[in-house]
């Protein structure tokens, strides 16, 4: 029997699952943005020192897990389960990270949503008692991503305005049960939504169907306040999916106005830098939740968060063969003791 299942989607978590640690790191372009403050790795070089983009991104998520686990007094020996997925085909950052660190490894992809389920996976195992220590993160970047879903960037394309910034970033959470530090307390797993938008230059459209879907879920289950929260954050649906967001929802009965932002919107200056709609990549959700969003629940100055993680389920395949685009959405409540 699932006695931590309320309603139909969402998992109550009884044995406090804690973020310990936190770890974000970011690349030149989000260093000038107005978050900067509470990145606590901001690179000048979109190389990170490697020989490609793909390699640097591998090192920001090397670089963000043992920061993590030092962070909490943790060799990398004491870490049960290391959980992590990227953008790029076979995960190869995150697959190469695990190498190094030679943690046991469970790779994910959840496109962009992947922050989140990678919480949602460690909460559980956390919960369940399968684990004591879990290193779960996710990073992007901004040309890898560009390489692998759009052009070379030496062709110069120009995109419509639509179309979001890829983050160069990655965050990281240590979850470990029943610490000192916020509390992972709900969960909703996301579905598959799909819409019928086709355009890959226009993710917040795609994505957003699949964020009211889950933040409706989570509300029905559990007959939560939306105003009890101090923030309701999706991961990167930009300025066009955070109102169609707020729109739908609306539409469903559920405002959520007073307490929502993105943080494809949080992490650049929208009017300064030209990132069109905002910003997008798994490095988005990841690197604002593990830098800004925690350091507030650290500091107390949040006391109760919902992290919606949405992810664009699209390969270059998939975009050539004329399909749609699938997304997801995973939400997590995190609340202060």
């Amino acid at each position: 029997m699932a006695i931590n299942r309320i309603g139909k989607r969402t998992v109550k978590l009884k044995n406090n699952p804690t973020i310990i640690s936190a770890t974000s790191i970011v690349g030149p372009k989000e260093s000038q943005g107005p978050l900067k403050d509470y990145f606590d790795i901001l690179l000048d070089d979109d190389l990170f020192g490697e020989k490609s983009w793909e390699l640097a991104e591998s090192k920001m998520i090397q670089t963000v897990m043992k920061e993590t686990a030092k962070k909490a007094g943790k060799n990398l020996d004491e870490i049960d389960f290391m959980i992590g997925g990227d953008l790029i085909n076979q995960i190869l950052p995150s697959s190469f990270a695990a190498r190094e660190l030679s943690i046991p490894f469970l790779g994910i992809y959840g496109a962009c949503s992947n922050m989140a389920e990678g919480m949602c996976i460690s909460s559980m195992l956390i919960d369940g008692g399968f684990a004591d220590y879990i290193l779960s993160g996710t990073s992007s970047h901004y040309c890898t991503a560009e390489r692998q879903f759009r052009y070379p960037l030496e062709l110069g394309n120009q995109k419509p305005m639509t179309a979001q910034w890829t983050v160069t970033g990655s965050g990281c959470v240590l979850v470990s049960p029943n610490k000192k530090g916020p509390k992972i307390k709900y969960l909703t797993i996301g579905k598959v939504i799909d819409k019928g938008i086709d355009d890959p230059n226009n993710m917040g459209a795609a994505m957003a169907p699949a964020a009211v879907d889950t933040i409706y879920s989570y509300f029905d289950d559990t007959k939560d306040d939306p105003n009890s929260f101090d923030i309701i954050a999706t991961g990167d649906l930009g300025t066009l999916g955070m109102q169609i967001t707020i729109d739908f929802l609306k539409e469903k009965g559920l405002d959520i106005s007073k307490v929502y932002t993105d943080c494809g919107v949080e992490i650049f200056n929208l009017k300064e830098q030209d990132v069109h709609c905002g910003g997008s990549g798994c490095g988005c959700s990841g690197s604002v939740f593990a830098g800004y969003i925690y350091k507030k629940l650290i500091n107390k100055e949040f006391n109760k968060v919902m992290l919606v993680s949405t992810g664009a389920l699209l390969s270059p395949t998939s975009t050539l063969q004329k399909q749609t685009i699938p997304s997801i959405a995973h939400a997590v409540i995190i609340e202060n003791d």
